[in-house]
């Protein structure tokens, strides 16, 4: 604990109030009390008639007087101690040098000792200083401009903060600003009653000795008056006028001395009314000291008082802390009662555990047959859902579009007239657009020729017969412009999610888990084996590759870029299923794979920022992806079918692992896929088509994500980015309504989160 360090003398009051400034402020720390004992009552002794020198008393009297201050001194640090109460303190005194003043002393005491923190009193100087109070303000100065830096000084007076500053002023706590002679004025007389007296004692003296002086003459001019007139009878006439004539000379002679001499007496009697008066005045100062000594005894008396009640008090408080100590003593007697209760009950719920474990694994064999249940079932539904997909295919000739056709101002409506801020980066001649709110993708072609044109159409025909879950749709066309309008993809394509390092993908700092990983590699096989089974020739890709695959906002993958023809060849079959099988080692080790047939290395080289990969399922993978590598690959019916189920059947143990949350969801993608149907459409910007961070409502009613709107009215648009009507006015207004209802849904999601984590650390 850190120590306050507290300079006082024997002032009295004034120490009080330094100790109690010094309390209120630091009462959790320990006080430290400095005390100086007064230098200058080795050269002198103070008496009731004054200051006499300590070499005019007796050696014998010398060492009473000292026992006396010791004990008044020894007396006073006492009821400093008692005024510090409940808080730690402790005296140390300091040795005083003759040769070194105190305020010297007192810097080099601050180094010596590490004092942090000095609370010291302007009178703490005064003791040691000249006669004069500017000795002690002097000294103060030396210290505050001499003290180390590690040490905060602070200057009391009268029980107040003062602040020394060069220019000769002093500042209170209050902001005031003094001069240092007015506040000395106030504090300290120019002279002390006991210097006075000092002074006054030695006229005193001089006094005593004239009138000595005086009193002697005095007694020589009555010697010398003490003559008589004696004229003998004898003496002639003559001879008695001169005789007479002389004693005229001596009676005046006489005279002028009585003149004298009455000169003399009034002067001493006016010396002698001097010093009675200076006496009186002494008398008067006297009785004004015995009366503030008894005006700081009625104010100790009340002190004492005071810390008498505090001691009544603290015992109080000490008989209720040992009261609430019973009372803990028996509260935790009753807590050792419960815990043993609890113990109990806790091994009484450890059998009904252990019931429930074995019921639990009595019931595991009757969950394994109505999951094998389950899974006949789903692929029974797969089948009859695929066939009825290739059986419309078959049956749509060339003439039918079951798709809108656009016109070309719409399409132009939809991009702003192909504005490069709607261009896909990740695709050629691809912009984003909105038709009916609704963001598309429009992706233009060359039809510079006939040979061109004709390819745009059997294009066109393609889309509009294939529709399968994981194919790209085809919302419409454009016959004017030469587009195909299809659903938009919020994702972008799988190599930007597995390869690229910039913004193409929205997620960069999600990567794309094992789970979602291997659901994609399922989705896009079922895709493949789709087009593998149209009637009455299959429909092959051809260039089948990460790039060529879209990902929606859920990360559901769907392939787009089919070169809309119809294959007579088995090898082209081939060359999709090797395509799969590259692109399942992609999925696997995030690395750009060509041929490779080693099952070992794509093991060795997964990666790792899907998460932790369940072994089995990736060897499972691998071989997968080297089955359909191998050079002995055949092209025929069975081998994409045995393809499609060997997928299946890993997605389906992929999915129990998830499912039994016997292994932590690492993808948020994939996680909300799952609660999509959950998400309100009016949670999406219409422009980002995102879920909003900061929604605000626009002129035409609709609401934004704010930077998206703000960034719309920066490039100087005017209209509305849902109605392409002119806007009323361009400000924006916070919905706080709609950010209320995404967060509180988003606070769903992450407490069902929390949730599904802490059920798999307890099984």
């Amino acid at each position: 604990m850190e120590k306050v360090c507290v300079a006082i003398g024997t002032e009295g009051l004034e120490g009080f109030s330094t100790l109690q400034w010094a309390l209120r402020r630091w009462s959790n720390h320990r006080i430290l009390i400095l005390h100086a004992p007064n230098a200058a009552s080795k050269h002198y002794v103070y008496t009731p008639l004054g200051k006499l020198r300590s070499s005019s008393v007796s050696e014998e009297k010398l060492k009473l007087l000292d026992k006396t201050d010791q004990a008044n001194a020894d007396r006073v640090l006492a009821q400093y101690i008692a005024f510090c109460g409940r808080v730690e303190a402790q005296v140390m005194k300091m040795e005083i040098k003759e040769e070194e003043p105190l305020h010297k002393q007192i810097v080099e005491a601050i180094s010596n000792l590490g004092i942090s923190k000095l609370v010291m009193s302007l009178a703490f100087m005064k003791p040691s200083s000249s006669p004069k109070s500017r000795g002690a303000i002097s000294g103060t100065f030396y210290v505050v401009r001499n003290k180390p830096s590690f040490c905060e000084l602070f200057v009391i007076c009268q029980g107040q903060r003062i602040f020394l500053r060069d220019d000769g002023f002093m500042e209170d706590d209050k902001g005031r600003n003094h001069s240092v002679k007015n506040w000395l004025g106030r504090m300290f007389p120019e002279t002390s009653p006991t210097n006075h007296w000092d002074k006054c004692r030695d006229d005193i003296e001089h006094y005593a000795h004239q009138l000595l002086s005086l009193h002697q003459l005095e007694g020589d001019m009555e010697a010398c008056n003490s003559t008589d007139l004696c004229i003998p009878q004898n003496m002639d006439g003559a001879e008695r006028i001169e005789v007479l004539k002389r004693t005229i000379r001596d009676a005046q002679g006489t005279i002028q001395l009585n003149r004298k001499q009455a000169n003399i007496a009034k002067e001493r009697r006016e010396k002698a009314q001097r010093a009675i008066d200076i006496c009186n005045a002494r008398a008067e100062e006297l009785q004004t000291c015995l009366h503030m000594e008894t005006v700081k005894k009625v104010e100790l008396n009340k002190m004492l008082d005071g810390t008498r009640e505090e001691i009544v008090q603290l015992e109080s408080e000490l008989h209720q802390k040992r009261s609430k100590l019973d009372s803990v003593i028996e509260l935790q007697k009753e807590l050792s009662q419960t815990l043993h209760q609890s113990s109990s009950a806790r091994v009484r719920a450890e059998l009904k555990l252990e019931e429930a474990v074995k019921t639990r694994a009595d019931m595991v064999p009757e969950i394994e047959e109505l999951r094998k249940h389950k899974d006949v079932l789903q692929r029974r539904i797969e089948f009859c859902k695929e066939k009825d997909a290739i059986a419309k295919v078959s049956r749509m000739n060339g003439s039918g579009f079951a798709f809108r056709e656009f016109t070309a101002a719409e399409i132009i409506a939809a991009t702003e007239d192909f504005s490069d801020r709607f261009r896909v980066k990740s695709a050629k001649n691809v912009y984003r657009g909105r038709i009916n709110h609704i963001t598309v993708a429009v992706k233009m072609h060359n039809t510079a020729d006939e040979r061109s044109l004709q390819d745009f159409t059997t294009k066109v025909k393609l889309h509009s017969q294939v529709q399968h879950p994981n194919i790209l749709a085809m919302t419409g066309f454009c016959s004017e412009l030469s587009c195909i309008v299809h659903e938009y993809m919020h994702n972008g394509t799988l190599h930007d999610a597995l390869f690229s390092s910039g913004r193409s993908w929205k997620r960069k700092n999600q990567p794309l888990a094992w789970h979602a990983r291997i659901r994609i590699a399922a989705e896009i096989c079922a895709a493949l084996g789709f087009l593998h089974k149209v009637k009455p020739n299959p429909i092959i890709h051809g260039n089948l590759k990460p790039s060529k695959i879209l990902l929606d906002r859920f990360n559901v993958a769907k392939i787009y870029g089919l070169n809309g023809h119809w294959s007579y060849n088995k090898h082209d079959i081939v060359l999709d299923i090797q395509a799969f099988g590259n692109l399942v080692l992609q999925l696997l080790t995030g690395n750009y794979w060509s041929r490779i047939v080693d099952t070992a290395a794509a093991i060795e080289n997964l990666d790792r920022t899907a998460g932790e990969w369940p072994m089995d399922l990736a060897i499972e993978l691998s071989n997968i992806a080297t089955s359909c590598l191998s050079k002995n690959c055949v092209a025929d019916e069975s081998m994409t079918t045995m393809l499609v189920r060997d997928m299946n059947d890993v997605k389906r143990r992929a999915d129990q692992l998830v499912d039994n949350i016997e292994l932590p969801v690492h993808d948020e993608e994939a996680a909300g896929a799952e609660d999509s149907c959950n998400v309100a459409g009016a949670f999406f910007c219409p422009i980002y088509q995102e879920v909003m961070q900061n929604p605000h409502l626009a002129a035409d009613g609709f609401s934004y994500e704010l930077e998206a709107i703000d960034e719309w009215l920066k490039t100087g648009h005017d209209t509305s980015p849902m109605t392409n009507l002119r806007l009323k006015h361009k400000s924006l207004v916070p919905n706080h309504t709609l950010r209320s209802l995404i967060e509180e849904w988003r606070n769903k999601r992450s407490t069902a989160s929390v949730v599904g984590f802490s059920v798999s650390t307890r099984n």
